[in-house]
């Protein structure tokens, strides 16, 4: 399976296209799409929209991964993200990609065990599962990864979870 996992932002917008296999996880590519603050608005949504479609374009992901707005933070950075969000989410659609949403506490106890992580311990998981020499940088792109992963694994388990009520898993 190849899924593109995406942490939405509309300063920085990290992504990272897995594949998931009898082997385990790969990263095949992962970037960020920055937008410069001082543009208006739409032009920053236009070229969210256009960098994520031609990603998705160029790998063909079977499905995109994202995460859940979850915000502690001032009424302007979620109102941002929000707006990032949105065109994201028409880009996955324009492209035909079912979009799956995880929180972030999932998408930590999917790699640690603990909805509680810490960046760091985030980063360190990313880095394990994926074999890597380093970790992702920038962090917005080891996010996107970690949100890719919580998918390529909760799919795993669905997947098992049929075979075992079909009887095909011994």
């Amino acid at each position: 399976m190849k899924v593109l996992g995406v942490d939405p932002g509309m300063a920085d917008t990290g992504w990272a296209v897995l594949e998931g296999g009898p082997q385990g996880a790969r990263l095949s590519a992962s970037g960020i799409i920055r937008t410069a603050a001082g543009l208006p608005l739409p032009f920053r949504l236009r070229e969210i929209h256009a960098a994520l479609a031609a990603v998705l374009a160029e790998h063909r992901p079977e499905c995109m991964a994202i995460e859940e707005l979850f915000f502690l933070k001032a009424a302007q950075s979620v109102r941002a993200t929000m707006q990032a969000r949105g065109v994201i989410l028409l880009a996955a659609c324009q492209a035909q990609a079912p979009v799956h949403e995880y929180n972030p506490r999932q998408v930590k106890i999917s790699l640690t065990g603990s909805g509680a992580a810490e960046k760091p311990q985030m980063q360190k998981m990313v880095q394990a599962a994926l074999a890597l020499k380093e970790i992702l940088r920038p962090d917005d792109v080891a996010d996107a990864a970690a949100i890719g992963l919580c998918h390529l694994r909760a799919s795993r388990h669905k997947a098992f979870k049929v075979l075992d009520r079909i009887g095909g898993r011994g």
